[in-house]
């Protein structure tokens, strides 16, 4: 547990000085999104106490960040060197407390705004004076989340794109009152652990958000109109611009669940037709098919993420 973590001695093992504002980094939620922050951090040298609800979920989520270095092993050639370095640089923890001496906590929990919002309010009263918060959300409103706060200028967001130790992207998100030295924190942040930042100033879905989710949401109505078979969908957009995934698969990737809630925070935003969820995805969220996460969604999965 995180108590049994002393930073005294991660400077030591580290080689970092006590003043170096990423001598730790605090992540709370320990899913595919934040197992990818902490194995990308850790994996940049810098010690990580991620944090989750209970002792359950945090045995499920380090072993989730073990199981997904595995799988990087045997597809992409990381070593097991590599894997037990940045194992041993994360600590596991349930209480919030535990990250009162960070200078960065980083959430990356589900896109609930209470929830979010209420993470926010802990952790501030229990952290350090300078501490900053970043949030991981992909839709919601920064200022939204740090309204009536007293420092909200000390909160902004990262937005990371799954798989986060692949993707080189993040965006950085700026509420309306966060402040220049705030941002210059976390875009020096983001550099150490290998992203290229991108500036961006709070709108609703952000980039990267804003921009794919029409294409997402016009493959899924080309499915349900029976225009065209799912893996020609994939294939046509795939080759014809290059993609790397095509959409249906895509989305699969990035939870069809999360695909959802994205497009509804936008729809009630914006009001925009194009941000309207395709009934057929609705459907596919009732039933349980949540892509890759739950094997199933517009294509079938292996335990390994692979097509069938």
């Amino acid at each position: 547990m995180a108590e049994k973590l002393r930073l005294e001695d991660l400077d030591v093992q580290t080689r970092r000085r006590p003043g170096d504002p990423f001598r730790v980094v605090g992540i709370i939620g320990l899913g595919v999104m934040g197992r990818g922050i902490a194995e990308t951090v850790a994996g940049a040298g810098i010690p990580v106490i991620g944090v989750e609800q209970d002792e359950k979920t945090l045995a499920a989520g380090m072993d989730g960040l073990s199981r997904g270095l595995d799988l990087q092993i045997k597809r992409w050639g990381k070593t097991t060197s590599e894997k037990r370095a940045v194992l041993s640089r994360v600590t596991g923890s349930t209480k919030l407390e535990d990250l009162k001496d960070c200078k960065i906590a980083i959430e990356a929990v589900d896109e609930n705004y209470e929830l979010k919002r209420r993470l926010l309010v802990e952790f501030f009263a229990i952290s350090r004076e300078d501490a900053v918060f970043i949030s991981n959300t992909a839709a919601l409103s920064l200022t939204k989340l740090a309204q009536s706060l007293k420092n909200p200028e000390r909160v902004i967001g990262m937005h990371f794109l799954n798989p986060v130790p692949t993707v080189p992207l993040v965006e950085i998100v700026r509420g309306m009152q966060t402040s220049d030295d705030t941002y210059d924190l976390v875009r020096s942040f983001a550099k150490r652990i290998g992203k290229t930042p991108v500036e961006v100033f709070e709108y609703p879905g952000f980039i990267t958000t804003r921009t794919i989710l029409p294409m997402l949401n016009e493959a899924m109505h080309v499915l349900m109109e029976g225009i065209a078979k799912a893996e020609d969908i994939d294939t046509a957009m795939r080759l014809g611009y290059n993609m790397q995934a095509g959409p249906l698969e895509m989305a699969d990737s990035m939870g069809l669940d999360e695909v959802l809630s994205w497009m509804e925070s936008i729809w009630h935003e914006l009001g925009e037709p194009r941000y309207r969820p395709c009934p057929l995805l609705r459907r596919m969220v009732r039933e349980g098919k949540l892509g890759k996460k739950t094997l199933t969604g517009f294509f079938r999965y292996n335990d390994e993420g692979k097509r069938l």
